[in-house]
């Protein structure tokens, strides 16, 4: 399955607040782990999971901008939280309040990456859509995608500059 060739359709895929979807992965970002609630959210059976990369459950809206964040984070050894709307195999989304966080081996060399996702809470989710679309529409101002990319990092890096605050600090300042 490739998420390219899925159309988003709009309808939610709801999972309760008292469960956790959680995921591993390699350093290249293949999934290793997936857990139940994962694949029942996700729609996919544990082996068409294990072995995809976990952009497989990337949804259109979301920012590329964001993602390389999350990435640079990760990277650098620090754990990030992020919301993130995913997209099932049907094409159906679900919003999650991600943590995600670098696995160490024993010399405290990154070894893979887990992540733990919890309901987005309801009251951020209008914030957040309306703050991923106008990173988005930044991104799609340039014809090359790094481009793109680079310029949605500036604009958030602006907007957060703006209110004085990191961006852990503003996640967290949506109360959750």
């Amino acid at each position: 399955m490739n998420n390219t060739q899925i159309t988003p359709i709009d309808i939610e895929n709801i999972f309760d607040d008292n469960e956790v979807i959680v995921s591993k992965t390699d350093l290249k970002g293949h999934i290793i782990y997936a857990n139940d609630i994962f694949c029942r959210v996700a729609e996919m059976a544990p082996d068409e999971a294990i072995g995809a990369p976990h952009s497989i459950i990337r949804h259109p809206d979301m920012p590329r901008s964001i993602f390389y964040m999350l990435w640079q984070a990760i990277q650098e050894k620090k754990e990030i939280f992020a919301y993130v709307k995913n997209m099932a195999r049907s094409g159906h989304y679900y919003w999650v309040f991600a943590h995600v966080t670098p696995t160490f081996d024993e010399k405290g060399e990154i070894v893979g990456y887990h992540s733990s996702r919890r309901t987005a809470p309801k009251k951020n989710i209008g914030i957040i859509s309306d703050l991923y679309k106008k990173i988005r529409d930044v991104e799609k101002g340039y014809s090359n995608r790094k481009e793109g990319m680079e310029a949605g990092v500036a604009f958030i890096n602006s907007l957060l500059a703006e209110k004085n605050m990191s961006y852990d600090e503003f996640v967290w300042s949506l109360g959750n």
